[in-house]
């Protein structure tokens, strides 16, 4: 039975069921459907809304059926509750980007037909309920909770399966922060901006929702972690991770258990922190590089290929020192370099040892390490695979004991597109006096500032340089003897 409506307004509760008892849907066809604060709009079956039309839901939405949007994402509005009450799986269709204010999930149909299907990217802004059932989305898509939206009720049986994103902006200070997906971040003073977590759960996936070992015997649990910040850790950050017993995937509770990470899901996959107790299906470590996180019991290790990376100062060199416990289709090995962690370019190139289950050992040396005016100076590896795939290792760094000089960097390169501020990075050996003159490329002057360094690092914005006109323009700094020259870009 099909209900089609050319406009409705509901004040109070309304009930569409038809009298054989049998599903139907309610048809929205190019008219406004309003549903006000108090009142509820419960359908027997399920809504389709088609382009052209218009739902602004302030009070209750209740489903036993599908809802089907093939209109605009901001054709739905309102800060109302789109509740799914079915007793088999409902799915919830609507373009990707679509935001609901509230969604609950009330599926009382048996185990294996009680979800609610997510095929495409949602945001939920305001609370997602899980009171009986599960939701499950798509393997490509991303339930999201922004910052201030909350999640209540999952537990054994009932909980987001796939996807699940939280935010959380202007994460920093000494105190917890908890996301809604089983992650809680102690900054331990750090500010670490706007931090996004995705956990991708209960897919049975291997490299996706789990992690597992190069001969594919052992495996992590069912849930992985994707963290990622706007600001980068400079010291360790405390990080715990909880899951449910339905995404055990073989861990055992009460045996030793270890936290891995890699560059995504698909590994490879290295220890963080030492083993610990994961009786209560929580772990938590120091990390101090961000990635995706999972959990298995030490006795069912993950694909360790990178069992051991350090860099220490020689000299005047840095002497990096790693070893694979294993080796598939391993190609070779990329020695990056950053003076200051963010921007990391090639210096040096190992070859792999292609497939073996045998450990091997590697070293490089990088010659005069004071050469990057930095301290300290940051290294990472890229691991290349014979077919091109590369992954990267964790960050290390090391001190430079010689005297650095007089250096400048600024980012971004060009500057200016959006409204962005240039930021200089200054280092210097000597604290004192510098002068900082910035030309035009007819060698007209158009900034000149005297300034008060301090030894080592200093970061200065020059937002005086934001209406500059589009060119090329030249940065000299002069402190004492050393100069420092750089040319800028602004588009």
């Amino acid at each position: 039975m099909t209900q089609n409506f050319a406009s409705l307004a509901l004040l109070a509760t309304l009930l569409l069921v038809s009298a054989a008892g049998n599903a139907q849907t309610l048809t929205n066809d190019g008219a406004t459907l309003t549903v006000q604060s108090g009142a509820t709009l419960y359908v027997s079956g399920g809504l389709l809304h088609k382009a052209g039309s218009a739902l602004a839901n302030d009070g209750t939405v209740q489903l036993t059926g599908d809802f089907t949007n093939t209109a605009p994402a901001a054709s739905l509005s309102g800060a109302g509750l789109l509740r799914f009450s079915g007793a088999q799986d409902q799915t919830l269709t609507s373009p990707a980007g679509t935001a609901l204010a509230n969604l609950e999930v009330a599926n009382t149909g048996a185990a294996g037909a009680n979800r609610l299907l997510l095929p495409a990217d949602l945001s939920v802004t305001g609370q997602l309920a899980l009171t009986a059932g599960l939701l499950r989305t798509a393997p490509a898509a991303t339930l999201t909770l922004p910052d201030g939206a909350t999640l209540l009720g999952e537990q054994t049986g009932r909980y987001v399966q796939g996807n699940l994103r939280a935010v959380r902006a202007a994460v920093s200070g000494t105190a917890p922060v908890a996301f809604s997906n089983g992650v809680t971040l102690t900054p331990n003073g750090q500010s670490l901006g706007t931090v996004t977590v995705t956990r991708t759960a209960g897919l049975q996936t291997a490299g996706l929702s789990f992690g597992q070992n190069l001969a594919g015997t052992n495996k992590g649990i069912d849930r992985v972690w994707t963290v990622a910040a706007t600001g980068t850790p400079t010291a360790a950050v405390t990080a715990s991770f909880s899951w449910l017993p339905d995404d055990d995937n073989g861990f055992v509770p009460g045996t030793s258990a270890q936290l891995w990470r890699a560059a995504s899901a698909a590994g490879p996959w290295s220890k963080e922190g030492a083993p610990g107790s994961a009786a209560t299906r929580s772990f938590a470590a120091d990390v101090t590089e961000f990635g995706a996180f999972t959990v298995s019991n030490v006795s069912a290790p993950l694909p360790v290929e990178l069992a051991r990376f350090t860099a220490e100062p020689l000299g005047d060199d840095a002497l990096l020192r790693w070893t694979t416990a294993s080796e598939k289709n391993n190609d070779h090995f990329e020695v990056e370099a950053s003076a200051d962690g963010r921007a990391f370019r090639r210096i040096g190139t190992v070859a792999g040892h292609g497939s073996t289950t045998q450990p091997v050992d590697y070293q490089f040396t990088d010659k005069a390490i004071a050469r990057y005016a930095a301290d300290p100076v940051y290294y990472r590896l890229r691991q290349v695979d014979k077919d091109g795939t590369a992954s990267y290792s964790p960050v290390r760094q090391v001190r430079v004991a010689a005297p650095l000089g007089l250096s400048a960097e600024a980012w971004p390169q060009p500057f200016g597109p959006g409204g962005t501020t240039l930021t200089l990075t200054l280092r210097t050996a000597s604290a004192g006096p510098a002068a900082l003159i910035v030309h035009d490329a007819l060698g007209r002057l158009v900034l000149s500032r005297t300034l008060s360094l301090l030894a080592g690092s200093t970061e200065l914005p020059l937002a005086e340089l934001g209406p500059l006109a589009t060119g090329v323009y030249v940065l000299r700094l002069n402190q004492g003897a050393q100069h420092a020259q750089l040319k800028l870009v602004r588009e």
